[in-house]
This record gives structure tokens, sequence and C-alpha cells, in this order.
């Protein structure tokens, strides 16, 4: 796959200063780093997800808003890259979304019926994978879907998630009960003015409510001591601020890849 060097160098000096700011504020907390590669060509994930000359470790986690862009750049790039499907998400996306060998998390399950499409679509895809003489290795067969659920903490109509409270705590009670689904932990997106004016030093409200909501989940599911929920919330404008909180997962596009083109001018492989 054609790779442009200098855009390459690029990228890499990009995630590098992420990946600092990241180790400055968690103090030595693991936190992932989802490069968030929507409208972005499969030339700029290649780019980063390959071996380092410097020796710096690949990028593989990598975040898509669109179910179709997510699979047609799947079908493109090697398997060890681990997707994340970030956007908002449909019943009709969960069949084709399931059916994702390296689909590493679903980060925006917001319903029951979401939640059980996904199951149904990930245990038929399972079975089929295993009983197909193409299967060669256990490490290409597909595994559980992770699974973030995701929590409205700012009250708006039109953001999608759970409402806070006992609505969250069935839907992850659902999610840890499906077979094929593993809960990962819970996420959010917080509203944009609170996104804007958050610091380490300035708590977004968002934030602190999702935290108290997956303290809420891990008590009524009994995770306590046993089991840790995580916390994605985080993005290019807040992700200092939501480390400083507690997020063990952020997701930085734009200050990775730069400004994106419009869906219609967007192309999957340059």
């Amino acid at each position: 796959m054609k790779v442009d060097p200098s855009r390459a160098a690029a990228l890499i000096s990009q995630i590098k200063g992420v990946s600092e700011r990241i180790a400055a504020v968690s103090k030595g907390r693991s936190v992932r780093l989802v490069a968030v590669s929507k409208l972005k060509p499969v030339n700029d994930i290649w780019a980063l997800s390959r071996p380092q000359e410097s020796g710096a470790e690949p990028q593989l986690h990598f975040g898509e808003n669109y179910a179709q862009e997510l699979a047609q750049k799947a079908e493109l790039l090697p398997r060890n890259i681990q997707w994340h499907f970030i956007g908002g998400l449909q019943s009709g996306h969960c069949k084709n979304l399931a059916k994702i060998p390296n689909l590493w998390c679903v980060s925006s399950v917001d319903t029951l019926k979401k939640a059980q499409l996904l199951d149904r679509y990930r245990g038929e895809f399972i079975a089929t994978f295993s009983s197909s003489s193409s299967s060669s290795s256990e490490e290409s067969t597909p595994q559980k879907l992770n699974i973030h659920v995701q929590v409205n903490t700012s009250g708006e109509a039109a953001k999608s998630g759970c409402a806070p409270g006992p609505e969250t705590v069935e839907l992850c009670r659902a999610v840890e009960a499906a077979p094929n689904l593993h809960l990962l932990g819970l996420m959010t997106i917080g509203a944009i003015a609170r996104s804007v004016a958050t610091t380490p030093e300035n708590e977004n409200e968002d934030f602190v409510a999702l935290r108290e909501q997956r303290d809420l989940v891990a008590k009524e599911l009994g995770f306590e001591q046993e089991r840790k929920l995580e916390l994605s919330m985080g993005m290019s404008e807040d992700f200092e601020g939501a480390i400083a909180l507690g997020s063990d997962e952020v997701r930085v596009g734009s200050t990775i890849f730069g400004t994106r083109p419009s869906r219609a001018d967007a192309k999957i492989k340059e």
C-alpha cells in the first residue's frame, strides 16, 4: 500500500505528541488511545499501524463512526488492527458489524435491542467461522465483542445513550449476561460546552457523572472487588481532563489526523 513518507512522518509525530500528553496526565496509569480515523484513507491508518523505525509501538486501536466505512477499511487492512465502532449505533448496523472478525469494541450500545442483535449475530458468525475449513489458527478466531454502554450524562434530547440510573444498570446487566458480548465499561460524549471548558483543573460534569454511573453499575452487578469496569470518555478537546477524572480510554481524531474532509469527498484509499 502506498504511503507518502512526509504524511507518515507528520502522523507519527502527531500521535507521539498525543501519547506524551496522555502520559503526562495519567501518571503511569494505562490509558488506551483510540485513533479516530473516520473519513481518513486506509493509507493513513497503515502508516501508523506498521512497526516504526524509531522503535515506537505501532498504533493498533482505531475508531470509526460509520459502519460501512469501517467494514470497507477492515477488508483492506491487516487483521491485527483492533477496530472500535464509536458512532451512533442503529439496529440495522448490528449484523454487518458483528461479522467483522477484528472488531474489538462497540462503544455506543444504548438499548437492549441493539445488544441482543449484536449478541445474536456475533454468535452466528463465531459458529460459522469455527465450523469453516478456512479457520486455521486460534488467533484468527473471532472473539466476543467488547461493549461500552453509552450513557447520556448530559440529558440532551439529541444525544444517544441510556438515562443514568436503573436504565443504565439494567442494560449493563443484559450485556454481561449475553454469551457473545463482554461488558468492558461505560462511555459518554457529553455536552460540547462542558467539553470546551474542560481542563485537568476544571472538572467536566459529564465525566464525573459517568464515573458515578460506573461505580453504581459495579455495585449493582457485584463487580466492586473482582472486576474493573472501564470509563471511555475524552476526545481531542478534553482528553486530558477526562484522564484526570479516571478515563481508561480516550478517542482522539483531528489532533492526530488533521481536518477531516466532507463525507462526500472522503476516500477510502488514496
